[in-house]
């Protein structure tokens, strides 16, 4: 298989402004008053306390990159993923949802910056330095978004070096293919894995109580295996169908209140399990 043809690697990129600074005369007076050596601890104070605006632009930002992460896989470079070809556009649709309405958060929040440092002003007292706050234009360089998308490097490729040069960059460049295909579908196995694993043990303790997510997840896991099996493996397909007919078919009222359905479902989610860690150990 050309990983190439399947996915593609992404990266996303944000940068926001925390609100949130030293302050190293308030940690001197802090370690000061307390007998204690400065280097002990530092004061970090909130610029812009019980800020509802830019409190959204932080949870908005968290909501982007957890569906960055959840709809991507890892290629082993620290910030680069791999997004399958068959889950592109439902994500890239979803992503510019966000990022769109992520702009919207921080255009409303500095619109509305005056007014919310004349009101950490109030809440800071003697602890307010104007010095702390960049003026609008620089912070409104502070936010940005961004999705870089590029090309699987490809193993065969052409350049004026010595042909024995080519055949060693080609062999590193395929081990390096061949690693991070194997990294991706280990992180899509696991991912399924720790949640069927999870409602076996559930289930099978008859006293444990259990939210309505403990079926929603494996549910939503299964959803995103058909877009994000890229190499189409077949095991993988196999598996999505047992959980798919075995355990999410029931309701959650169902697995509470009809016991005998619970233990089926329990032993056939240990059984399930079982058989993803003999796969999982191959990878």
């Amino acid at each position: 298989m050309n990983l190439s043809d399947k996915a593609l690697l992404v990266q996303l990129n944000i940068s926001q402004w925390s609100a949130r600074r030293l302050d190293k005369k308030a940690t001197k007076q802090v370690a000061e008053s307390n007998g204690a050596d400065g280097a002990v601890g530092n004061y970090n104070k909130c610029l812009l306390p019980a800020n509802n605006a830019l409190d959204l632009i932080h949870k908005k930002t968290s909501m982007i990159r957890k569906k960055f992460y959840t709809n991507t896989l890892p290629w082993g470079m620290e910030g680069i993923q791999i997004l399958p070809n068959n889950n592109y556009f439902e994500f890239m649709t979803e992503f510019r949802k966000e990022k769109n309405e992520w702009e919207k958060l921080v255009n409303d929040f500095l619109i509305h910056y005056p007014t919310a440092k004349d009101t950490a002003k109030k809440h800071l007292g003697s602890l307010f330095s104007e010095d702390d706050y960049p003026p609008i234009d620089q912070l409104r360089n502070k936010f940005g978004m961004s999705l870089s998308v590029m090309p699987v490097p490809n193993a065969d490729f052409r350049t004026q070096l010595a042909s024995n040069e080519v055949e060693k960059i080609q062999r590193q460049v395929e081990d390096q293919l061949k690693a991070a295909q194997q990294t991706a579908m280990k992180e899509l196995w696991t991912r399924l894995y720790d949640k069927v694993k999870h409602m076996a043990d559930k289930l099978s303790d008859e006293s444990a109580i259990f939210k309505n997510t403990l079926v929603e997840n494996i549910r939503e896991q299964t959803m995103m295996l058909t877009r994000m099996n890229f190499s189409d493996d077949q095991d993988i397909k196999n598996i999505r169908d047992e959980v798919e007919k075995l355990l999410i078919a029931y309701e959650p009222d169902t697995l509470r209140f009809d016991p005998a359905v619970r233990r089926t479902v329990a032993a056939d989610a240990r059984a399930i399990s079982d058989k993803m860690a003999v796969f999982m150990g191959g990878l």
